[in-house]
């Protein structure tokens, strides 16, 4: 099964992505606490998208898909046509470094990188597709 959603580049937006994966996942009899940890990484990704890519301007959009691999497997293709930033090459920093320096972010992605299975970015001429896999 696939599912696919659109939105545009505004952070109000990033309620409606949640609904949207919610009620996608609990259509398809994933337990509650993995439906909340993959909400999670994805509007992590999407947010950043928003926020970093796309400056939130409305005026843009970013498409979410949605894809049921049988029982075993659900992957999430967020594309977009912003900058692409890989986050395969995202070097995690320490905890320890997060803290003393006071920094408010820095551990979204690296709560993706731990929550899903795999991660992917494929760039095109026209659009990107941060590809997240995760086994069920």
């Amino acid at each position: 099964m696939e599912y696919r959603f659109k939105v545009s580049c505004s952070k109000n937006k990033l309620g409606e992505i949640r609904e949207f994966l919610q009620q996608v996942l609990g259509e398809n009899s994933i337990p509650e606490v993995t439906i909340n940890t993959l909400v999670l990484a994805v509007d992590e990704v999407c947010a950043n998208l928003i926020i970093h890519s796309h400056h939130c301007n409305p005026n843009e959009h970013i498409e979410l898909k949605v894809s049921m691999n049988g029982n075993s497997e659900i992957i999430f293709d967020i594309i977009d046509n912003g900058v692409g930033f890989n986050i395969c090459d995202y070097k995690e920093p320490s905890l320890s470094d997060i803290v003393r320096q006071k920094r408010k972010g820095g551990i979204g992605l690296m709560l993706v990188k731990r929550i899903m299975d795999e991660i992917e970015l494929i760039k095109g001429e026209k659009k990107n597709v941060y590809r997240l896999h995760k086994k069920i």
